[in-house]
């Protein structure tokens, strides 16, 4: 959540007001638990028979923000197990609730204000009717939620609420909330026909049809160059393995996300891979290493396989197969800052390319309550730890260190970039990683002629093509630069009398290896016009007598107007072919954003 102490007590004390009038309106409800989150605030709550919508949101509202001028102050007392179920006796779930907390040792907390009392470890404002504006806050939908995450407990209704320190930051997230719509990636893949998902194939397992597989096809191809111009060999790998590589390098026990296995004729199990590390360490140890041959980066565009719940799949970001432009650095100590400095390089001219100009990092560490989760010893902990952060304040990041989020093998370096509505979205990742080359006996002969264990760093800049194609559609808005775009030029004929005209651009501009289409339907020039705007094509070229005659061509650019040179808006007419065929070509070697 947002690192906003303050604002966080703001929304989980909106959340204790939502109980309260919820309760008010449906006596015979009961509550669970209610939660601050990124945004504002839920509780889940048992309703019985009713069926709350989004219209009964209303009046629960209006009763909140009644309530919120009698919350004058919070008081809290420590009570034992027995006067706790007395309070909740009737709600299984506070019940279930007070016996965990007993189950941990610790103590039982009430806290209450306004005459509303729930169980609760804290966290609220002293003075809700002061410190929280009427207008900051409103309930947002209606969603169902199983009791503690599980499929196999009851469903329940989970209100969600919006919640800002002001009305004017309310006012903006409704209204970046409202253009997210219109960006919706699931929505826009679907009109601009880039991706499917098949209820028989399942879930969690989208298709791309022919336009989005240009656009995954391109963006393979401009990382492959960025990272072979820098040195990276590219392998192959199986999409399977037996299941004694993923025991060995611990996923097996340590990731819950692995696909279930499947057996032989011979009774051999394998699984498929859920990432591919393993795989490659396998490739590192085919060959004898010298000093001399490091760093040694391979690099592969290949997909993986997780076994997501589906409560959490969604379109193209949370996927159950997932294309990784994945890469493994075999390096000497030595060379870990230099290396880590030329993924930064990388890293930020491709997030130039996609006008990602703003990003934060974030430092994921061990979970020092918990270091039975991790391979390694500290000692090897902490120096990986320190690594990652001097290579951040080296580089001038602005970063911040989250606890627990490693991954069992390795701290991370994380970094969220900024879309062009502002939200935030996890994408490039740098691991650190000194324990799996002990695991996988990793070795180099060094200088001394003594073997030495490599340092393995994992990277990958998109993160996952799935993911990142989801985030660009909704960063573009479907609007692509002509490089990505599937088409990239539409032709339109005002008649029959200039489609012998047309044909020859059409061959011109296929010959030149332009993605093109010619529109010479029999619907209206302002219709197929229409047409191509709404598929968000960068150009369309309107061929009428006079161009046909002068030999010339008239090109429109998509809505909203792209400027074009020499033109005072979004036409140019009387252009030769030659000059904007030229412009076009340049356009996409560079990679122009428009």
């Amino acid at each position: 959540m947002e690192n906003n102490e303050h604002l966080a007590h703001i929304r989980h004390t909106l959340a204790h007001l939502l109980a309260q009038a919820s309760v008010g309106h449906y006596p015979n409800a009961m509550l669970t638990l209610g939660p601050a989150v990124d945004n504002g605030f839920y509780y889940d709550i048992d309703f019985g028979t009713e069926k709350i919508n989004d219209e009964d949101l209303i009046k629960i509202e209006k009763t909140m923000k009644e309530n919120l001028s009698l919350w004058k102050e919070f008081s809290h007392k420590e009570v034992s197990s027995d006067e706790a179920k007395e309070i909740f006796k009737g709600n299984i779930y506070k019940l279930e609730l007070i016996d965990e907390i007993i189950s941990r040792g610790e103590k039982i907390t009430l806290y209450t204000c306004g005459e509303f009392t729930d169980l609760c470890r804290g966290g609220h404002v002293e003075n809700p009717s002061k410190e929280i504006p009427f207008d900051s806050f409103k309930l947002d939908r209606v969603a169902g939620a199983y009791w503690r995450g599980s499929e196999l407990n009851k469903m329940l209704t989970r209100i969600y609420g919006l919640s800002f320190e002001t009305k004017n930051e309310l006012d903006a997230y409704i209204l970046q909330q409202e253009e997210a719509k219109k960006r919706d990636h699931k929505k826009l893949g679907k009109e601009l026909g880039l991706f499917t998902v098949s209820e028989l194939v399942g879930k969690g397992l989208p298709m791309y049809l022919p336009k989005g597989n240009i656009i995954k096809t391109e963006l393979e191809r401009f990382i492959r160059k960025e990272k072979e111009d820098l040195g990276y060999s590219f392998v192959t790998i199986p999409h399977i393995a037996r299941k004694e590589l993923y025991i060995r390098s611990g996923h097996m026990g340590k990731y819950d996300a692995m696909m279930p296995t499947m057996t032989d004729e011979n009774g051999d199990e394998f699984v498929m891979k859920a990432m591919n590390c393993p795989h490659h360490f396998e490739i590192y140890n085919a060959e004898p290493h010298s000093y001399r041959n490091l760093p040694l980066r391979l690099a592969e565009n290949t997909t993986v396989y997780r076994n997501e719940k589906s409560g959490e799949l969604s379109g193209l970001l949370r996927v159950k197969n997932l294309t990784q432009d994945d890469t493994h650095h075999f390096i000497r100590v030595d060379q870990i800052e230099s290396e880590i400095e030329m993924i930064f390089g990388l890293m930020k001219k491709v997030y130039q390319i996609f006008n990602f100009n703003e990003y934060k990092v974030e430092i994921s560490v061990r979970d020092l309550k918990n270091k039975n989760k991790y391979f390694g010893s500290d000692e090897v902990w902490e120096n990986a730890e320190n690594i990652l952060i001097k290579s951040a304040k080296k580089r001038g990041f602005n970063y911040s260190v989250e606890e627990g989020e490693a991954a069992f093998y390795g701290p991370k370096i994380d970094i969220k970039v900024k879309d062009s509505i502002g939200r935030e979205w996890q994408l490039t990742t740098i691991q650190l990683d000194f324990n799996q080359p002990e695991n996988f006996e990793m070795d180099y002969t060094g200088e001394d002629g003594k073997k030495h264990r490599v340092v393995v760093l994992h990277v990958a800049i998109f993160g996952s093509f799935e993911r990142f194609m989801g985030v660009m559609i909704e960063h573009f808005a479907g609007a692509f630069p002509v490089w990505l775009s599937p088409v990239q030029v539409t032709i339109l004929p005002i008649s029959e009398n200039q489609k012998e005209y047309a044909d020859g651009i059409f061959k011109l501009f296929k010959e030149s290896n332009i993605r093109v289409e010619l529109d010479d339907s029999n619907e209206s020039l302002g219709k197929r016009i229409r047409n191509a705007k709404m598929q968000k094509i960068p150009y369309m070229i309107v061929i009428g007598d006079k161009e046909r005659d002068a030999n010339t061509i008239t090109v429109e650019g998509r809505t909203p107007a792209r400027p074009l040179e020499g033109a005072g808006g979004e036409k140019l007419e009387g252009i030769t072919i030659e000059t904007f065929l030229e412009k076009l070509k340049k356009e996409i070697s560079e990679k122009t954003l428009n």
